[in-house]
């Protein structure tokens, strides 16, 4: 039976544009993204009991929902943080022809 698709953006932050560019080129690659856009963002965030201010950067990720499992499994084998973040969101509407090709650049399994 064909699943249906369920479109969707992931948001993780990485420490650098280095390791970002890395995770998004990764995931492209192996089909668990039809694409990622990458953006400096600078987080205020409590980690261990102490407020941090860093700079970070920002994937969204444009993927099919139902891989969302292997892809978090994919995301924490490479990344470096030890809790990233990853987030998932359905896409609630979109350009019919862009959904479509998402559907077509991210792998069923």
């Amino acid at each position: 039976m064909n699943e249906s698709k369920q479109y969707g953006v992931v948001f993780v932050t990485a420490e650098s544009e280095e390791q970002a560019r890395a995770i998004a080129s990764a995931l492209v690659k192996e089909k668990y993204a039809a694409c990622v856009s990458l953006m400096p963002v600078h987080s205020v965030y409590t980690w261990q009991e102490e407020v941090h201010s860093d700079p970070e950067w920002q994937l969204i990720i444009k993927t099919d929902l139902n891989r969302y499992s292997q892809l978090e499994t994919r995301l924490s084998q490479l990344h470096s943080y030890d809790v990233p973040e990853i987030i998932a969101l359905p896409i609630q509407a979109g350009l019919a022809p862009y959904l479509h090709w998402i559907g077509e650049n991210v792998s069923p399994q």
